[in-house]
This record gives C-alpha cells, structure tokens and sequence, in this order.
C-alpha cells in the first residue's frame, strides 16, 4: 500500500463524526454489493485482467508450439513440365527433334534433430515456466485489484458514515436552536446566544452538502473500478459489514519475546504470494534459457528422409507404372558442427549466464522488500491498536464532559461560547477514535494479505 492511498482514508477518516452504524444500506431494489461481491466482479470483469489472461493463452501457444517443434518435418511436391524442341530418350539416349515433352514428377521428405544439445527440451522448459509466470502475474493483478476495491469500499463506507453523521448533528442542533430560542423566550440566555448557535446549525448544514457530494464522488469511484454498465449504477448500494464494530483485539503473540516470531511466521506465509512466485520462477527460467543457449556450442545431429518418383513421355509405360518403376527413396544423415560464428552463441551464453544472475539477485530483493513491508504493517497494527484504545477512553471521558456542559448550557448556566468550544472537543475526540479504529481494521486487513488470507469485511 502506497503512502497515496493512506493519505486518501486517512482524509477521511478524519472528518468521521459520531457513532458507526449497524444498518445495511441498501438500493432501491433492495439489492446491496458487499466487498466479497465487488471483488469477485472486479476479477471477471475487469479489462486489465482480461488483457493479461490473453498473455497466459499466448504462453500456452508457446509451450504447445515448443513442443510441436520435437516432430520431425514432412513436406511434400509435386511439378509438370513440358517442353517443345529437341528432347532426350531416357531409355535410348537418343535425341528426339522437334517433338513436344511433358514430365510430371512428385516427392515427400522428412527431417528431424536427433541431438542439439538438449536446447529444444530445456525451451520447452522454459516456456512451460513462462506459463506459470503469466499465471502468477495474473494472481498478482488480481490482488492489486482486490486491494483498489477494499480502499474504495472503506471510502465509500466513510463517506457514508459522515453522511450520518452530519445528518445527525443537523438534526442536534435544529433541537438545540428550538430549545435556546425557549430559553431566550424565558429570559434564561441573551439573544446573542441564539444567534451563535444558528450559526452553528447553518454551518452544520454546510457540512452536510459537503458530505453528500462525497458519498456521490466516492460511490462514483468505486462504480468505475468495478467497470459497471450504466444499467446496473441505478441504485447501487454496498453492505455496511458488522466487522466495523466488532474489532478484534490483536493477539498478545504480537508483544514481548512473540513479536519476531509472528513476523518470521507471516513472513514465511508470505512468501507464497505471486510476486515472490513469479519471481523464483523468473530465476527458473532463466536457468532454462541459458542451458537451452549453451546447447548450441554442441554439434548438432539431424536425419533427413524423402522419396521420389516421376513420368514423363519420353519413356515408354504408363503414368502408374512409370510411377512404380522410377521411384526414388533416400535416407541420409547430417552433423553441424560450429567452429565460429563471430562468437554470437558465447556472447549469447554469457548474456543468459548474466540474466540468472540478475534474476537470482531481483529475487532476493523482492523477499528483503516484503520483509520490510511487513515489518512496517505489523509496527502499524500494533501502533494502531494502541491508538485506537487510548483514543477511546479519551472520547468516553469528553463525551461524559459534554453531558455535563451541554446540560449547563439548556438551563443558562453556560454562553454559546463554551458550549461550542465543548463541542468541537467532542467531535475531535470522536474523529480522533475513529480514525485510529478504521486504520487499526485496515492494518489487519493488510496483515490478512500477507498472510494469503481472503480480504473479508
């Protein structure tokens, strides 16, 4: 996950207000997508996806077509001829003058590689590893497209909760006018108080368009990722899972003496991931390749076979039977044998013995990378376990304080002032846990993809 992204929820998240709802949000047909939906029509449908399964086909022609190059080559040929002037007697030897001549003649030959230095066997090798690659880079495509979906599924699902939220509080302050209004009425508070606190709920209101307007942009969002037809955006609504409200607390392992060996086991769970896959097969590959290179410092071996026969007028006999008499069968054998060739195939063979190293190289720096990123989401799910634990006890406590100040204020015991003051340290308190508990959820999430779990909500 790159810093952009948590840049993005964290933006979010930081605007979030009040409590998380448990409802499911639904569409006007009553149909909702929920984040195991998103992501298996994403994997269907998505053209990036589709574009790379084309790229597997095209390896598997190319490990059928390797295969198929093992079979020995049969060509076959036919020709008729005519000719005008003089003309020989095959069976004579006698000059024929001024005579029309017509020959017809047909052959089938054969070839195939006996020895070449096993370079054919060791291609077929590594086309059928370049098969696996497609494959693997196809996986990885799908989890990247996994990960795209659950970040626009949490923003949606954000955008949706400040909604609320902001609906909330407008609907708080609307009662909180009304009752000030009484209080002034009953000369209990000044007239300026009132004018404070209408402010307020207009400013409220403000927030409430602003909320909207990002429940559409992130919907939209998600709807594009999705590659939705526009017959099925009319409604459409995701599921507010329950996982939002029931966090698990994270496992005492991951303290003390357990903290290393929880990040050597995911590690370990990790290293099935496709791009570590994809790269032990590159390594692989390469291996292949190169052997498949040095074969061609070895002679090489071949055996061609053919048979022949043809007619022609100027023998006597039938088409057939000239046919059967003039037949011509062949057998021989060949031995290729390179002595030089400008040093092509060494520079080739040192090339390919450079690549296995750069691949053996690439790959340990995608299993250091990993080991890293994991490190970093582990710190991250602790650190954010923690937050979310101390910034709840913190909202408890102000909640209790806004009780007390809120309850002051509707018997004119407390200005407009304070009371808005009181508010703010509210929401920040509120906005403060939430975030923590949205980026502790998506921390663990992320630990989940580590460890080749499924991303569920």
């Amino acid at each position: 996950m790159g810093k952009s992204i948590w840049a993005a929820i964290m933006l979010m998240l930081a605007a979030t207000v009040g409590a998380s709802a448990q409802s499911t949000v639904s569409n006007t047909n009553g149909d909702t997508w929920n984040l195991e939906r998103c992501i298996s029509y994403a994997k269907d449908n998505n053209l990036q996806i589709k574009a790379r399964n084309i790229s597997v086909e095209q390896s598997r022609n190319n490990l059928q077509q390797s295969k198929l190059d093992l079979i020995p080559s049969l060509s076959g040929g036919s020709s008729l001829s005519m000719s005008w002037g003089r003309s020989v007697n095959l069976q004579t030897l006698e000059i024929i003058k001024n005579k029309r001549s017509m020959s017809v003649s047909g052959s089938l030959s054969s070839s195939a590689t006996i020895f070449s230095g096993f370079s054919k066997l060791n291609n077929i090798k590594s086309n059928k590893v370049a098969l696996n690659i497609a494959e693997k880079q196809v996986e990885k495509m799908e989890n990247d497209i996994t990960i795209q979906i659950l970040q626009a599924y949490l923003q949606l699902l954000l955008a949706q909760e400040i909604e609320k939220s902001a609906q909330e509080s407008c609907k708080s302050m609307e009662e909180q006018v009304e009752r000030t209004a009484k209080l002034v009425d009953a000369g209990s508070q000044a007239y300026s108080t009132l004018l404070e606190v209408k402010a307020q709920l207009a400013n409220e209101k403000s927030q409430l368009v602003v909320a909207r307007n990002d429940v559409r942009s992130s919907k939209l969002t998600l709807m594009q990722l999705l590659d939705l037809p526009a017959n099925m955006r009319e409604g459409f609504a995701i599921a507010e899972p329950n996982t939002l409200s029931e966090i698990m607390p994270i496992a005492e392992e991951y303290y003390g003496t357990g903290y290393n060996n929880s990040i050597e086991q995911i590690y370990k769970e990790a290293l099935e991931l496709p791009q570590i896959k994809s790269a032990e097969l590159a390594l692989e590959k390469s291996k292949y390749d190169y052997r498949s290179i040095y074969g061609r410092l070895f002679p090489s071996i071949s055996v061609q076979a053919g048979y022949g026969s043809y007619y022609t007028d100027g023998q006597s006999g039938a088409f057939f039977t000239q046919f059967e008499n003039n037949k011509n069968p062949s057998l021989g054998f060949s031995l290729s044998i390179p002595i030089f060739n400008g040093f092509n195939t060494r520079t080739s063979v040192r090339n390919a013995r450079l690549n296995m190293e750069s691949t053996r190289i690439e790959l340990q720096m995608q299993k250091e990378a990993l080991y890293k990123e994991i490190q970093s989401a582990y710190n991250g799910a602790i650190g954010a376990y923690e937050k979310m634990k101390a910034a709840e006890e913190n909202m408890k406590s102000i909640q209790e304080s806004f009780t007390y100040t809120e309850n002051k204020f509707n018997v004119g015991m407390m200005n407009a002032t304070d009371y808005n003051i009181a508010k703010a340290n509210l929401f920040k308190a509120v906005s403060a846990f939430y975030q923590a508990k949205y980026q502790y959820l998506f921390e663990l999430k992320i630990l989940d993809f580590y460890k080749g779990k499924q991303i569920i909500l």
